[in-house]
């Protein structure tokens, strides 16, 4: 389900620049499959822009026509150019990362990546998948305990601690659906399936997805976990696109929940062959609901099954979402058609390295350390470290690098929503500024410190 910031393209724009605004008749063959659909069923007009840039020239469609009134086009449309050095340090700058790493060279594979690796990252050591089981388990019952002493005023701090060390179980079933827990198939599937059932979280459903995420990452229409938004999708209706806006914007961070029912209970969604092992998680879930909420709330009310699971269970969806989209989402880094797709340069450079406080990392089990994990699914959580060090010597240039912070979180929220091939993004307030009031206050009231 995922920008360039007007003010941001303009200190990037090379010093050479020529546009010029064309109005014409959109031309389907100029525009992807669905933008085109969207033209032809409207009849709209379109602005064409060309720019004219170091020698090259560049073009892009934008609509003339909002809801019946003009919209101004004065944005520069070249992408952003990773071969500059001090272009890529201010838009580190400007979008809040500590590196944004150069264009991986299109003749070299993931494999290339990948034998660069040690050995032993690899590895699978029991001790400490089960040692990462017990940190999950201990603190979250700290964290229920945490609930139940705590004064009101201080049950959000209980329920932070208690839905990050939830997340924990989430990596550890991670893990498992990785084949990156255990050498028993067997283990992995029940420690899968049983890590899930806090976050009535269905393991297989999960997992048959979460596989193609890896295998088609930042691909249009194909990536499983987030996807930019179409600009026919905002066009289709008023309350679609007040819906996309409001999950794009303010409540992105819990948009994982919508995903959560969009991608796993759908039977249709499934290979027949997958089907009964879908339907098992699926079962696993709703035995879960059906035994343990009513023992929650037999225990300690409705009011008790809101504090102890509920509050938790939104802390997790805040990680789940806010991990998934710094992951992959950001001005510089493409959605991309299957056929210009390039798996290393997906995985290398698609995928960002995001540093959070320390207690975070050890609860979520280093889920943050992503690269490595997208080079090799199969290196499990607690190698990941050592793994990322391997990658940063051998092809740090290349890295994309941040710690957690209030601009990074700023530029995804703000910027990076309507898919745009020539730009990467297209922010709400651009397209439809009339309807993006949620963006602009965030734009106003959210802190830019990084």
């Amino acid at each position: 389900m995922l920008c360039l910031c007007a003010r941001h393209l303009f200190a990037l724009m090379p010093a050479r620049h020529s546009p010029e605004l064309v109005v014409a008749q959109a031309p389907a063959k100029n525009l992807s499959p669905r933008r085109a659909a969207a033209g032809a069923l409207s009849g709209s007009l379109i602005v064409k822009r060309f720019s004219l840039c170091n020698g090259r020239s560049h073009h892009q469609f934008l609509p003339l026509k909002q809801r019946g009134r003009l919209q101004a086009a004065v944005l520069p449309v070249t992408p952003p150019l990773l071969d500059d050095e001090e272009k890529r340090k201010q838009m580190s700058e400007d979008y809040g990362f500590n590196q944004i790493g150069e264009q991986l060279p299109d003749n070299i594979t993931l494999k290339d990546v990948m034998d660069t690796l040690p050995k032993e990252v690899f590895e699978i050591d029991d001790v400490k998948a089960w040692a990462s089981v017990l940190i999950s388990v201990t603190s979250y019952a700290f964290g229920l305990f945490l609930i139940s002493k705590a004064p009101w005023y201080l049950l959000p701090v209980a329920w932070a601690w208690a839905g990050t060390a939830v997340t924990g179980f989430f990596v550890i079933g991670h893990d498992c659906a990785h084949k990156s827990f255990s050498r028993n198939k067997l283990v992995e599937d029940i420690v899968g399936t049983l890590a899930f059932l806090p976050l009535i979280y269905p393991y297989e459903p999960w997992r048959f997805k979460h596989d193609r995420h890896h295998a088609k990452t930042n691909m249009l229409v194909e990536d499983t976990a987030w996807q930019p938004v179409w600009q026919n999708e905002i066009e289709s209706s008023s309350f679609l696109r007040k819906a996309i806006i409001f999950g794009y914007g303010p409540i992105r961070p819990w948009m994982s929940i919508a995903h959560w029912l969009m991608w796993h209970f759908d039977l249709k969604k499934f290979r027949p062959n997958e089907l009964p092992r879908v339907k098992i998680s699926l079962a696993c879930v709703f035995a879960f609901m059906a035994i343990g909420w009513p023992l929650i709330i037999l225990q300690s009310g409705i009011a008790g099954w809101f504090k102890f699971w509920f509050m938790p269970w939104m802390v997790y969806h805040f990680w789940m979402s806010t991990f998934t989209m710094v992951h992959h989402t950001a001005p510089h880094i493409p959605f991309k058609s299957s056929k210009e797709w390039n798996a290393a340069q997906a995985q290398l450079n698609g995928t960002v390295h995001c540093s959070y406080p320390r207690w975070i990392e050890i609860l979520c089990h280093d889920i943050n350390v992503h690269v490595p994990h997208h080079i090799s699914p199969r290196i499990p959580s607690y190698n990941l470290r050592a793994a990322h060090d391997s990658i940063k010597q051998n092809w740090g240039k290349y890295i994309n690098e941040a710690s957690w912070n209030w601009r990074l979180m700023k530029t995804i929220l703000t910027t990076c929503h309507v898919y745009d091939k020539e730009r990467y993004y297209v922010s709400f307030d651009e397209l439809v500024p009339e309807e993006s009031q949620p963006i602009r206050f965030l734009k106003k009231f959210m802190p830019d410190y990084a």
